[in-house]
């Protein structure tokens, strides 16, 4: 098995085999669940459809106020308060023991550094869940009414992904980041194409030396790869990270896990870091690579350090770029913006010791408490029109920082090393000077450091008798026909653009849908409800954010059906747990055929009929368990019907 599937093998419930292999539906058992305040205001919805149940384990929901939240917003904008209050309630109502308050910390920061295990399943509300996976834990993001039915039931469903492994070949050079790591892997590989719906697991002899805080980074970008989660093998070093916790007794449980030597692999990708250097991404795609040298010098509007992509490595890195400029005689140019956001009060607290936070002062930035800030772009700190920004967030989609704005993407150190005269430069002659001794002090390592030894486990199976883990076979289809009008989209249309972040704080469907692709197709909704209620869309639609809010504004402007060639796992979930039909055609012909105002009829049970040319084309059949979902009327109307029994029922469909 591979490494997830040795995980899901150990969390199902019911296998009637003691092993797992792609395309099993399972019914597995949850460690963790955890939100954003963001998040929290669609499962709180959710929640109160749901009748308020007591939930399975407080203990072991995590909740953190990060999303939408900095000085400003706080004291000014009565939206945010409304999403703070209501999280705040909760934690309250239900004694919510992991819950952290406006400005304390990002979720995957905190949770990565001072929770999470490996051999664990972490099912969370955001699509950068998959951070976790950097200390072997099966992490996922998904949508929150999941999120929701797991933290009330304990347990959730899940298909067994295929899986690639990417090998890292090559001993990167000091400063080269695993932001810069997994920016070549999606430049080499592309986003949304091998790794799309798939296990990603992260392999070879160079990961053997990478950081806790670079595994973070690259297991986090793999929502960016398309991946449904990327994981690492545990290790001496991510053991060593676990035992320096506060609490020592958890770490007991942590399942050291290893793929087998002949683990199913669908393909395997060998990269290269021996040569790499730094490198950018390019809008609007964060696989659109370029090296550093070629953009040397590109002025610059804004510059951001921050967000949960950005760890405490590179935060300090960034700080003593920042010095070695200083020392030069550098001064920081007048003009532009200039932010950096740390992840974790524990992190400002640690560079507040270190002195390393006069560096940036002395380079004009301001310094901000942890929240994703820039990244999203919804709350006071946001991008202006026509602005260029260098950031080392993980997007940087049309509209993320800001409507109309710029967003590239670079490692911290780069940013930092561009920062002082606002143009685009090469980190390394300023890396080249960094003490790393020193630097290694202050991250509390030591380059001749004994590591810990790790016992290598083998996942211990309940196998019982009666199955409920259900194979891709037949059961009689939902049959609907539906006869409207097509609206037309490319590839890779993002959730961003679906419904930008600025509107997830509403709730309502009529809301939402009047700011359906209010950026990019402002007459969207218009047309969804007078009559043009079909998409066709080509790949990898609804890629990018977690939020539900994205099928909830499809619904509220009017759309009736989604086709596609793929969808993005998380979104592809959302559509089914709020009974928005989808279908999948791969035939070249039907997208070569199908053009904006055209007029289709659906067949929900699989096939479309072009009306105009008289041609059907045949579509894929969904899994039974889809199938039953939507039977159901959607997630929230299965669990009412069936109680806590509902993923078990849901499985033997």
């Amino acid at each position: 098995m591979t490494l997830t599937q040795k995980i899901l093998a150990a969390h199902a419930v019911g296998l009637t085999r003691p092993y797992v292999q792609a395309g099993d539906i399972l019914r597995v058992r949850v460690d963790w669940t955890i939100a954003s305040e963001l998040a929290w205001n669609g499962m709180d919805k959710t929640y109160e459809a749901l009748g308020r149940p007591k939930i399975h384990n407080a203990d072991r929901f995590f909740l953190a106020v990060d999303h939408t939240v900095d000085p400003t917003t706080l004291q000014k904008d009565s939206r945010t308060l409304k999403l703070v209050q209501l999280s705040r309630d909760f934690a309250k109502e239900r004694s919510i023991r992991h819950f952290y308050d406006a400005n304390q910390t990002i979720l995957h920061t905190k949770f990565y550094r001072d929770l999470v295990l490996p051999g664990q399943v972490v099912l969370g509300a955001d699509s950068h869940t998959s951070s976790h996976g950097g200390l072997g834990a099966f992490a996922i993001g998904l949508g929150g009414a999941d999120i929701t039915a797991a933290m009330v039931l304990g347990e959730s469903w899940i298909e067994v992904p295929e899986a690639i492994a990417v090998d890292y070949v090559g001993t990167p050079g000091f400063g080269i980041t695993g932001k810069d790591i997994i920016l070549t892997t999606l430049g080499q590989l592309g986003r949304n194409t091998v790794a799309m719906e798939r296990s990603v697991e992260y392999r070879g002899e160079a990961t053997r030396h990478f950081s806790t805080d670079m595994r973070f980074t690259i297991a986090n970008m793999t929502a960016e790869f398309g991946g449904l989660n990327g994981i690492f093998e545990a290790d001496a070093i991510a053991q060593a990270w676990i035992q320096n916790r506060p609490d020592r007794q958890a770490a007991e449980l942590a399942q050291f896990y290893q793929a087998d030597a002949d683990a199913p692999y669908v393909a395997r990708y060998s990269i290269d870091l021996g040569k790499l250097g730094p490198l950018l991404a390019k809008p609007f795609a964060p696989d659109n690579i370029a090296q550093v040298e070629a953009h040397l010098g590109m002025p610059l509007d804004g510059v951001f350090i921050g967000a949960c992509t950005t760890t405490e490595e590179e935060l300090v890195l960034g700080a003593l770029i920042l010095e070695q400029a200083l020392l030069a005689g550098e001064l920081p140019k007048a003009s532009g913006r200039r932010l950096v956001v740390p992840g974790d009060l524990s992190i400002q607290g640690r560079l507040y010791e270190a002195g390393l936070w006069r560096h940036y002062e002395r380079a004009g930035f301001v310094i901000d408490p942890p929240g994703c800030s820039m990244c999203l772009g919804v709350a006071s700190q946001r991008a202006g029109k026509g602005e260029t920004w260098l950031s080392s967030q993980n997007r940087n989609y049309k509209n993320r920082m800001g409507e109309g704005s710029l967003a590239w993407l670079a490692s911290g150190p780069t940013v930092a090393a561009s920062a002082m005269g606002m143009t685009v430069r090469d980190p390394r002659p300023l890396l080249a000077k960094i003490d790393q001794e020193r630097y290694l002090r202050m991250l509390r390592r030591s380059s001749d450091a004994r590591l810990p030894e790790v016992r290598v486990s083998e996942p211990s199976v309940a196998v019982s008798a009666s199955s409920t883990t259900a194979d891709k076979g037949t059961q009689a289809s939902v049959s609907s026909l539906l006869r409207a009008k097509v609206q037309r989209f490319a590839d890779h249309i993002d959730t961003d653009a679906i419904i930008p972040g600025q509107f997830c704080h509403l709730t309502d469907f009529t809301e939402l849908g009047d700011h359906c692709f209010e950026f990019v197709r402002p007459g969207f909704p218009q047309k969804g409800r007078s009559g043009h209620s079909i998409i066709v869309a080509g790949e990898a639609w609804g890629s990018g954010s977690s939020r539900e809010q994205a099928v909830w504004a499809l619904l509220g402007a009017g759309i009736k059906a989604v086709i596609a060639r793929s969808y993005a796992f998380i979104h592809k979930r959302n559509l089914v747990n709020e009974a928005l039909p989808y279908l999948v055609i791969t035939d070249d012909e039907f997208y070569k055929l199908v053009s904006e105002d055209d007029e289709l009829e659906v067949d929900l049970a699989g096939s479309v009929l072009h009306v105009q040319s008289g041609r059907r084309f045949a579509a894929q059949s969904a899994t039974p368990l889809l199938r039953a979902l939507q039977a159901e009327g959607g997630l929230v109307s299965a669990i009412r019907k069936h109680g806590p029994q509902v993923f078990s029922a849901l499985t033997q469909s």
